[in-house]
């Protein structure tokens, strides 16, 4: 039997119901939800002596229910008269106290203020199908006819699939008339799209709007979400915040029903955020392993990363989290990255809060009461402290944390929160102020505070860096590029020209400042915030042959290229971010590779000289151009990719006669490391100059 409409139009007529009512007899017809399904939500928002007015109330058993259970003052109206007579023979000597009336609910004949509660189970759905005037004009209607006869204090619980269009009438019209509004997300809704055949492509929820007495003058609106049936409501700044918080639901409820019928969607991440403020709290990715031969203990698991080690190419990369869901053996894993700035007491206490939410990503065929493995690295969920927190006018948000790496070092880190996954600058803290140190001296301090001081204490930011330890692999690559210098086995003793550009942290020139002796390094950062950063955080310090200018390096050298008597370097280095998330290149910005530009910078390098740039382009396409482009005005051109990284290291010189074989350029950077391992000078055993350029390739 087809019960359903040709249109949704038909929704609103009084024929298609009087119809749908005869042809479907006395069986119950269950709209959005039983009341098993429905009953915490009903309980919490309804008190068993309140007057409740059901609209729309066709042939549910719904307020029956709510009558067997204490709710005993109910009035029902619905305008078919067909369902009216069946409800009232069905409960006239069960529930006598209960009245069914036909009524046309946008002309209700009920006394002002005569309800606590109307429930509402998907009427306002079926009237609101479209956009139209006369709908529209209905819809007014009835919402009118709503608030008035509801008390000051009473609510309006309307359970909907909250599409765009009923979501914006509903919160629109009654924050007009200066009433609360609410939207709860119903709890059983999920589930419902998980089944065989799903009743609906969109989780239930219910509209609570609670009636104020107006205030003359007054434009105080309140909009609140709650996500979960006993969880806190959270309040959002605006009707359109709200209907952006409800789509974000509605879509993460569809993308659970779509990762539970098929595996292999590609790349899925979402965030979980905190139900108290509403920031992110979780990042979690979702990846299928098909090839893996099913099991019962191979289904599904959850990878919790450490703190701070999700910049890592196993953890960050969509490559790395296959190769690690691979060898972890089971055919879904989610890893679950954790936000800097908020609090976790440990594993268990992470387990206990993701353990329901994580279950609604589960693949299809687990089994029952199937108990899911929460993995990580070591057992533990990694160290991070947040050591300051600030905002750059140029660079934006940044934080300076500490973290602790899997050797059990400390490391310190630069991190742009516009790219967060991003680490800008490292350094490794020296172990002789340890972690350790740090902490008890922030404990016994706080002990000697009043209970009012803030627990935020103020950071030791001359803690020593390891100046001898470069943590970045592309910068371990540009040092092994000064190889390419001609007598590599005499460069501590020759006079050696650099200029780089972008001092982030300032490692790299320090590095080479530290262990070049007779360097004179120039280097140019846009932003002055970062030469402090540099300075106060990272060990940084300009000397008689280390320079740091303030400047744009595009008109810097520019400038140089201009003089008359223009200086040569030696070398020259970009590591400079682009601050435009848009483009396929994050680094450099396209302008510092535009050929015209790139001759200027010919003009000031030393015939033997070598301009080393790091390269991080995902578009295929352009970085064909940019080495083309750099091939054009540097025509010997070496490139060097960063194994399990975006970044490529380019190694440019403008005389192509100068071009090494393999076996003579890691000759050459043998010799430059035994040079360079001095006895009583620091040296990072496991940097190996020559394992830097073994892969490098002419283009």
């Amino acid at each position: 039997m087809d019960l359903l409409p040709k249109s949704p139009k038909e929704f609103g007529s009084i024929d298609y119901w009087e119809k749908f009512f005869q042809q479907r007899g006395k069986k119950a017809f269950e709209w959005y939800g039983t009341y098993l399904e429905l009953c915490g939500l009903l309980h919490k928002y309804i008190k068993p002596r309140e007057k409740v007015l059901v609209i729309g109330c066709g042939n549910s058993e719904l307020s029956e229910q709510l009558y067997d259970v204490g709710y005993q003052d109910i009035v029902n109206i619905d305008i078919s008269e067909v369902v009216i007579k069946q409800m009232k023979e069905r409960n006239a000597s069960r529930r006598p106290q209960m009245s069914f009336l036909k009524m046309d609910m946008t002309q209700m004949e009920f006394p002002d203020a005569s309800f606590q509660v109307v429930l509402d189970k998907g009427t306002l759905d079926a009237v609101l199908t479209d956009e139209e005037e006369k709908t529209l004009q209905q819809v007014d209607r009835m919402l009118a006819e709503v608030g008035r006869v509801l008390q000051v204090g009473g609510r309006y619980l309307c359970i909907s699939l909250a599409q765009a269009h009923v979501l914006k009438k509903a919160v629109g019209h009654f924050s007009r008339e200066g009433w609360m509004v609410r939207v709860h997300q119903v709890a059983n809704s999920q589930d419902q799209l998980l089944e065989a055949e799903p009743r609906f492509s969109l989780p239930v929820f219910a509209f609570i709007m609670t009636k104020f007495r107006p205030v003359p003058g007054s434009a105080l609106q309140i909009f609140e979400l709650c996500a979960q049936e006993q969880g806190k409501p959270v309040r959002l700044e605006s009707a359109e915040r709200l209907a952006e918080a409800v789509r974000e639901r509605q879509q993460y409820v569809w993308l659970c029903s779509q990762l539970y019928r098929k595996a292999g969607l590609g790349n899925v991440s979402l965030d979980l955020c905190s139900g108290d403020t509403g920031e992110p709290r979780y990042t979690l990715h979702v990846v299928d392993s098909p090839t893996v031969k099913p099991s019962r203990d191979s289904h599904f698991a959850i990878f919790i990363i450490p703190q701070g080690r999700e910049t890592e190419w196993l953890f960050g990369m969509e490559e790395g989290r296959k190769q690690l869901a691979a060898s972890a053996g089971f055919r879904r894993l989610i890893t679950v990255a954790l936000h800097r700035g908020q609090q976790y007491e440990g594993m268990d206490s992470i387990q206990a809060e993701l353990s329901a939410r994580v279950m609604e990503l589960a693949p299809a065929g687990m089994p029952a009461q199937q108990q899911v493995p929460f993995l990580s690295v070591g057992g533990d969920i990694g160290v991070r402290t947040v050591q300051h927190q600030d905002c750059s006018p140029l660079s934006g948000d940044y934080v300076i944390e500490d973290v602790q790496g899997d050797d059990r070092h400390y490391f310190r880190r630069l991190i742009f929160l516009s790219n967060r996954n991003v680490v800008q600058s490292e350094a490794r803290l020296l172990k002789d102020v340890s972690h350790r140190a740090q902490k008890k001296r922030r404990r016994d301090r706080k002990k000697q505070q009043p209970a009012n001081t803030p627990e935020d204490l103020p950071a030791a930011p001359g803690q020593p860096t390891d100046k001898s330890y470069l943590c970045c692999e592309h910068h371990k690559a540009m040092v092994a590029g000064l190889a390419l210098l001609r007598d590599p086995e005499l460069l501590l003793e020759t006079p050696l020209g650099l200029l780089v550009v972008g001092l982030g942290g300032g490692s790299l020139p320090l590095f080479v400042h530290d262990h070049f002796p007779k360097s004179c390094i120039d280097a140019v950062e846009i932003d002055p915030s970062m030469l402090q950063v540099a300075t106060q955080w990272f060990g940084f310090s300009q000397s008689d042959r280390m320079k740091v200018h303030i400047a744009d390096g595009l008109d810097y050298i520019s400038s140089l290229a201009e003089e008359e008597a223009r200086p040569h370097y030696d070398v020259i280095m970009f590591d400079v971010d682009s601050k435009d998330p848009t483009l396929g290149m994050s680094c450099p910005p396209p302008a510092f590779v535009a050929q015209p530009f790139l001759q200027k910078v010919k003009s000031i390098l030393t015939p033997e000289g070598v301009f080393i740039l790091n390269l991080v382009c995902r578009d295929l396409g352009l970085k064909d151009s940019v080495l083309a482009g750099l091939k054009a005005v540097f025509p010997l051109l070496y490139v060097r990719r960063i194994e399990g990284e975006v970044n490529e290291i380019l190694f440019c010189q403008p005389h192509p006669e100068r071009k090494l074989a393999t076996p003579e350029l890691l000759e050459m950077a043998q010799a430059l490391e035994q040079t360079l391992r001095k006895p009583g000078k620091g040296w990072d055993d496991t940097y190996v100059l020559s394992d830097m350029l073994k892969t490098v390739k002419i283009v």
